[in-house]
């Protein structure tokens, strides 16, 4: 599954590698590619579009 978050409080690349490290964690095989300019996550997981939501908020992000 593809997924296209737009994260508006991600303000710089530790943010990115944040994210990135909260995805894996509920799937180590994503593919996560943040981008902190223009504010999108591009995931390519396994893993459902709730648990990849939910483990960016819990690193602290907000996921739109």
């Amino acid at each position: 599954m593809n997924l296209q978050l737009n994260v508006p409080n991600m303000a710089c690349s530790a943010c990115a590698e944040t994210i990135t490290k909260a995805v894996k964690a509920v799937d180590p095989t994503a593919t996560v590619q943040a981008d902190p300019k223009t504010k999108l996550v591009s995931i390519e997981t396994q893993a459902s579009q709730t648990l990849v939501k939910q483990a960016i908020t819990d690193a602290g992000y907000s996921v739109t």
